[in-house]
């Protein structure tokens, strides 16, 4: 077990089928499990914030963003410490968004975060946003880990059902062994051949498929290109791999709709 009480979940919306071809290019070993009506959740193989020395909550933030950025559903990642515990949101372009309590449940957050979480996530904006509230507010009743509970209790609302076993506050070590048992599939790192093919299996049978052919997937690829080489720079700045990750991806996807588009082009004969 892990001496502290460190962990992280990515709980996807969608459905497992889905998430497989976008968690290969996180290049981290994952456990992919179903949890609950069109949502999957991701539980790390590997502790890169011990062996990297970077904070759990900004390697879990990199890769939400990593995953969001090329998909077409919300990425929520969960992460927890001996001092800390939060979420980060992430959904396509647009900023993520986090809130943060100390290990007693002290909110330190923003109230603007969470309306923002429950808006981009498509809860109620009365009832989810009221059982949001309170976790917002002191509570000496409520450690974090009890906060992390309350905000997967709403999220239940919308069809999230973590297997058992698989929550916050668990150690890493813990939540691996527990998702074996549940019979996770190890999604990993097969090469760039592999994840090149398989991420033009995902996105053209996704939303971007109509964006994969002409004068819009030259702009589309040119904006990745564009947002993916600054965010890569200002991660290998930061000593933060997880948003090296998410810039790099973000620049494979550019480049993979520019060259998609130029080979669909020579193979129908023109671009529309």
């Amino acid at each position: 077990m892990d001496a502290t009480p460190v962990g992280a979940l990515l709980l996807c919306r969608a459905e497992p089928a889905a998430v497989r071809h976008p968690a290969h290019l996180l290049r981290e070993r994952q456990l992919l499990v179903a949890a609950g009506d069109e949502w999957s959740v991701l539980v790390p193989e590997g502790k890169p914030w011990l062996d990297g020395g970077e904070p759990v909550d900004r390697v879990l933030a990199g890769w939400a963003a990593a995953l969001a950025v090329g998909a077409h559903w919300p990425v929520l990642a969960l992460w927890w410490d001996g001092d800390r515990a939060g979420f980060t949101l992430a959904s396509g372009f647009r900023r993520p968004v986090g809130y943060v309590w100390l290990a007693d449940g002290r909110p330190v957050g923003e109230d603007e975060a969470m309306r923002t979480f429950a808006a981009r996530l498509g809860l109620d904006p009365v009832l989810d946003l009221q059982a949001l509230e309170p976790l917002t507010l002191p509570d000496p009743e409520a450690d974090a880990r009890a906060r992390l509970l309350g905000l997967i209790a709403v999220l239940a609302r919308s069809g999230l059902d973590l297997p058992t076993g698989i929550g916050p506050g668990e150690p890493a070590d813990r939540l691996r062994s527990v998702a074996r048992a549940q019979g996770a599939e190890t999604v990993e790192w097969s090469g760039w051949r592999d994840a090149v093919r398989a991420e033009l299996d995902a996105v053209e049978e996704g939303p971007l498929g109509p964006w994969l052919r002409g004068p819009k997937a030259r702009v589309l690829g040119a904006a990745q290109l564009a947002a993916g080489a600054p965010l890569a720079a200002w991660g290998l700045r930061r000593r933060s791999g997880g948003w090296v990750v998410a810039g790099v991806v973000l620049m494979g996807h550019g480049v993979l709709g520019l060259a998609y588009d130029r080979m669909r082009g020579r193979g129908g004969g023109q671009n529309t």
